[in-house]
């Protein structure tokens, strides 16, 4: 009887991951810093001391519109925030502007990048309202959604309504992500702790 040797099969090499799928990551990961999640948290916190829990009279009503103003304008001027440091290691950050970027801290010297030729590559582009305007209608739709905000402002709506505000902050969510990929943006916002020099 012929004596049959075991073959075993070489083990596949693990494929590489493409360079293009790391820079893909990288953006799904900064979805956070795109979508307005410090504005949600600020306002899930304040909303049920505001709104008295939904059981609104006219100050509670006046108190929830006015946290939803301040707050729908804090989510759209922070798509416009951006940060930057110096060949040094010192940090800055301000808001872009349609002529360059108006710094905040700039009780410091900011050096070599000091110049308007630098700070002009900060300045407002289209791609910076898409992103406020997005930001600003998920965080909108999340508003709206909580049963504070919905018992408070529309005690008598009905069922259609109520499975639609329901499901719609999952949509609009998606959507904007779904957007924010296709069109990414350069702006770091304020608090970006890399400290190595950006804007070359």
């Amino acid at each position: 009887m012929d004596n049959y040797k075991l073959q075993i099969p070489a083990t596949p090499s693990t494929p590489t991951l493409p360079k293009y799928g790391n820079k893909r990551l990288a953006t799904a990961a900064n979805l956070t810093n795109l979508l307005p999640t410090g504005t949600v948290l600020a306002f899930q916190t304040l909303i049920p001391s505001f709104s008295n829990n939904g059981k609104c009279e006219v100050a509670n009503k006046c108190l929830t519109l006015g946290i939803i103003v301040c707050c729908s304008v804090a989510c759209f001027l922070s798509s416009f925030t951006d940060s930057f440091s110096t060949s040094e290691g010192k940090l800055f950050y301000g808001i872009a502007t349609f002529k360059g970027m108006y710094v905040f801290n700039n009780d410091e010297e900011i050096g070599e990048e000091d110049n308007p030729q630098f700070l002009d590559k900060f300045r407002i582009c289209l791609i910076d309202f898409v992103h406020a305007f997005a930001s600003l209608i998920v965080f909108l739709v999340f508003a709206f959604s909580g049963s504070e905000v919905q018992t408070c402002l529309f005690p008598k709506q009905g069922p259609n309504r109520h499975a639609l505000m329901v499901n719609l902050p999952l949509g609009a969510g998606l959507l904007a992500s779904f957007l924010f990929m296709i069109f990414p943006t350069r702006r770091r916002g304020i608090g970006y702790a890399d400290l190595t020099p950006s804007r070359k």
